[in-house]
């Protein structure tokens, strides 16, 4: 085997493995699944190359899985992501990316006049995809903001 063709990250025995994820968006994703607060042993791979996008990131969790409604959530970082749960050694599920209706405390409203703001409501999102491209509705101001210019909370 050339060194071309070496594994550039470990293979994992149990837990999830989210690949193809858009370069610079694998750290959003950790944050997002609260991964780097893990006791298990987290793979990150950042910039790795790629034939269809490029560049991709990858994560690989051990000993976790991600449930439907997080990997719907993830759809709005990657949403052509791939997620396989991984049982010794082998891939034994993998998960369907959907995007969510709805997305409930996990953005901040870019309208800085939003009630959320001020007022200890939760923010609150109906989640429209149009062309490829996902916007974020509030349901408070109901301003409709690109996916790519929303903060996590």
């Amino acid at each position: 085997m050339s060194k071309q063709n070496h594994l550039q990250v470990e293979a994992i025995k149990n837990g999830t493995v989210i690949d193809h994820i858009p370069a610079h968006v694998g750290v959003k994703v950790l944050r997002l699944f609260n991964m780097h607060n893990s006791n298990e042993r987290v793979t990150i791979g950042l910039n790795l190359p790629s034939s269809a996008l490029g560049a991709k990131d990858l994560l690989k969790v051990e000993n976790t899985f991600i449930s439907q409604e997080q990997a719907q959530k993830l759809a709005l970082y990657a949403p052509k992501a791939t997620v396989n749960q991984i049982e010794n050694y082998a891939v034994v599920k993998k998960l369907e990316l959907t995007l969510p209706k709805q997305v409930v405390d996990v953005f901040r409203c870019a309208n800085s006049n939003c009630i959320t703001h001020n007022e200890p409501v939760s923010s609150s999102f109906s989640v429209i995809e149009k062309n490829d491209v996902i916007r974020l509705k509030c349901k408070y101001c109901e301003k409709s903001f690109s996916r790519d210019i929303m903060t996590e909370k």
